[in-house]
């Protein structure tokens, strides 16, 4: 079941890259007490991902955060090597980077996508959402190809 606008994030742990490696968040590490927008791309360097969906955010951090917004944070179901390295070549440095390298956060958001006709495997929908101490206050989902309903652009409307 998908989660819904009023519903608190499902408990799960992310990786990101620190400065050490790879590190764990959980889900209360990236939202307790914090407003955050979070979007999620079905793969890391796929076309739509890096020509719209991630330099939308990167050219609107600013005005994201100075809009209430404490965290962006980029998910995919990728792994966090493959997060770092996409977030370093787009110049991502103000966004969390987060890989969901199993799946098993996108699953239990319900938002998963079958990408095995294009060779990617159970991918994340494109999404983007806005959250508070946890809990989804909006939630957009693309309903086909593109990017729309959760660019950055989009959500900056939201705040």
């Amino acid at each position: 079941m998908t989660v819904q606008t009023g519903d608190k994030i499902p408990a799960g742990t992310l990786k990101t890259m620190g400065a050490e490696g790879p590190q764990d968040l959980s889900t209360d590490d990236i939202f307790a007490g914090k407003k955050v927008l979070m979007f999620a791309v079905p793969g890391a360097f796929t076309p739509g991902c890096t020509l719209t969906h991630l330099p939308g955010y990167v050219v609107n951090a600013d005005k994201i955060k100075a809009a209430g917004i404490d965290t962006i944070a980029c998910m995919a179901v990728n792994d966090v090597f493959v997060m770092d390295a996409w977030g370093k070549s787009q110049n991502a440095e103000h966004l969390l980077m987060l890989a969901d390298g199993m799946g098993e956060f996108t699953a239990a958001l319900g938002l998963e996508l079958d990408g095995s006709a294009f060779g990617l495997g159970t991918r994340s929908q494109r999404f983007a959402l806005i959250a508070e101490d946890g809990v989804i206050t909006h939630l957009n989902v693309e309903p086909g190809p593109g990017v729309d309903v959760s660019s950055a652009e989009t959500m900056l409307a939201l705040l």
